[in-house]
């Protein structure tokens, strides 16, 4: 009969490790089978962490969380930890005689009428390798065989060995997970430190001083500027210094997508709202909630769309598309644009009431041609980085390199600068980069030798000169027939081609 229950124990144990993913379920699923076959007043299982030689409570029948996760074992110590060291099992008739227990849960103290307990705990392994231990206290009874608990609880282990196994594998995965994201987001916050945006021109330090100012608060910020100023870093260093950098950071470019998804884009679509929307799908809002949401390129997005955005502004909600259920965030919006917003406003492209509530904190980028002073700065930067990128050393312009850096407008502002930089430092092989080592868009007439010898007095001279002759050989000296090619009339062309010396008479 005995047989016949500890088959139906284990069989149903089995049942319950494998009938769900959830390995911590199926623990907890196996603990309470044993509680009620074995009359059980609480069960552990413990893991060993190899690298700190330190023993956790993984799961635990009648046991509180905090309980659980404050009690610690270092190896050897107490039952458990001997259990585990030796890979033995140990069975004690009555804990109360027993000097090496040492109750680190603390709970049997606590009990109003003490209630004398036996204890088994059996090792589970890994082929040889102890890798934790299963742990039970049952009511003390004269007649119950504890050597026979023991075996059935061995057996146990055993079944259990490998979901311990996969929890170790999981938590350890777990806390290296935990640990790069840690470290990446601490990187991101040394990277877009407001410091970290080169420029030391005065019109730099008011976008720092405002940035600080800002940063800190929940208010919309729409920033300002021409393409490749680096609007992107404003909007990073107002996330990763505000109170919600360890939220989310969204970033859409409203330009990037195509008109009739944007919606579904930013707000999200139910499943069936149009062709091709087999799933539910979260929008980019939803998934910035509790963080920052940044809209580049904000002056592309249509009117349509612009209405749902200014309520999402205003009222922090909005629905699904396809959906009725009114979602609520906690979102605060960055916004960027190199458009002129007030003439769009005008024109009738962009909405007034949008407009104002993005305009709340405006931060003005300055292109490069009006911050020379750190073009230098800037290169030297860019030098450093993508020198170390490439694996060379280069250590510094040439003279002439520098003039042309500082003669040349920047049309494309900081991104073209660095592209300028990182082609350079490709084409270079020694330690410094020369002139001809930057892009023919920074040539200048001085560096290669194409300055035009004439005034310009004197080249609209030659210009006219050779258009009038021109004229009077295709008209063959007919006056009439040349100034009506070039346009104009008799009296004028005739005073033009005496002031240049051209007689028609020759033509004919």
């Amino acid at each position: 009969m005995k047989r016949i229950e500890d088959a139906t124990l284990l069989y149903e144990i089995s049942q319950a490790l494998s009938e769900s993913l959830d390995l911590k379920k199926s623990l907890y699923k196996a603990l309470d089978i044993l509680s009620s076959s074995m009359d059980m007043v609480r069960g552990t299982v413990s893991i060993l962490d190899p690298l700190r030689n330190e023993i956790n409570i993984e799961v635990a029948h009648s046991l509180s969380l905090s309980t659980i996760e404050r009690t610690k074992y270092k190896l050897g110590e107490g039952i458990t930890g001997r259990v585990i060291q030796t890979g033995k099992a140990v069975t004690i008739p009555k804990i109360s005689e027993e000097p090496l227990f040492l109750d680190r849960t603390a709970v049997r103290k606590k009990l109003k009428d003490f209630q004398e307990l036996s204890f088994i705990c059996v090792p589970i392994k890994k082929g040889n390798q102890v890798i934790g231990a299963l742990s039970v206290d049952r009511p003390y009874e004269e007649s119950y065989n504890l050597k026979d608990g023991q075996k059935l609880l061995s057996v146990v282990a055993t079944m259990l060995a490998q979901h311990v196994v996969n929890l170790e594998i999981i938590r350890r995965e777990k806390d290296q997970l935990r640990a790069e994201n840690q470290r990446l987001r601490d990187e991101l916050e040394n990277k877009y430190r407001i410091t970290n945006i080169v420029g030391n021109s005065n019109k730099m330090r008011e976008v720092f001083q405002m940035i600080s100012q800002v940063c800190k608060s929940n208010a919309t910020v729409l920033v300002r500027g021409e393409s490749g100023t680096g609007k992107e870093l404003v909007a990073n260093s107002v996330h990763y210094n505000s109170n919600r950098a360890k939220g989310p950071f969204i970033k859409v470019n409203c330009a990037a997508i195509p008109a009739n998804l944007i919606e579904s884009e930013l707000f999200g679509h139910e499943k069936g709202a149009f062709t091709g929307a087999i799933k539910q799908k979260l929008g980019k809002f939803e998934l910035a909630h509790k963080g920052t949401i940044f809209l580049d390129e904000i002056g592309s997005v249509g009117l349509d769309v612009q209405s749902n955005l200014l309520r999402v502004l205003q009222e922090k909600e909005f629905e699904r598309v396809g959906g009725q259920r009114t979602i609520k965030v906690d979102v605060r919006i960055v916004a960027a644009t190199n458009k002129n917003l007030e003439q769009a406003v005008e024109d009738g492209t962009f909405r007034g009431d949008l407009y104002y509530r993005l305009n709340v904190f405006p931060i003005y980028m300055p292109p490069l041609r009006e911050r020379k002073t750190d073009i230098l700065l800037l290169s030297d930067f860019f030098l450093e980085v993508y020198s170390k990128e490439n694996n060379k050393s280069i250590k510094r312009f040439s003279t002439p390199a520098i003039d042309m850096l500082m003669a040349y407008h920047w049309p494309g502002n900081v991104r073209e600068l660095e592209n300028c930089i990182e082609r350079a430092i490709l084409l270079c092989d020694g330690g410094v980069i020369h002139s001809y080592h930057l892009p023919p868009t920074l040539q200048t007439g001085r560096e290669s030798g194409t300055l035009p010898e004439l005034s310009l007095e004197d080249a609209v001279a030659n210009l006219e000169r050779e258009m009038i002759i021109d004229a009077l050989k295709n008209s063959r000296g007919n006056i009439t027939a040349a100034a009506e090619v070039l346009k104009t009339t008799v009296r004028k062309f005739a005073y033009k081609a005496k002031r240049h010396g051209v007689h028609y008479a020759q033509y004919r």
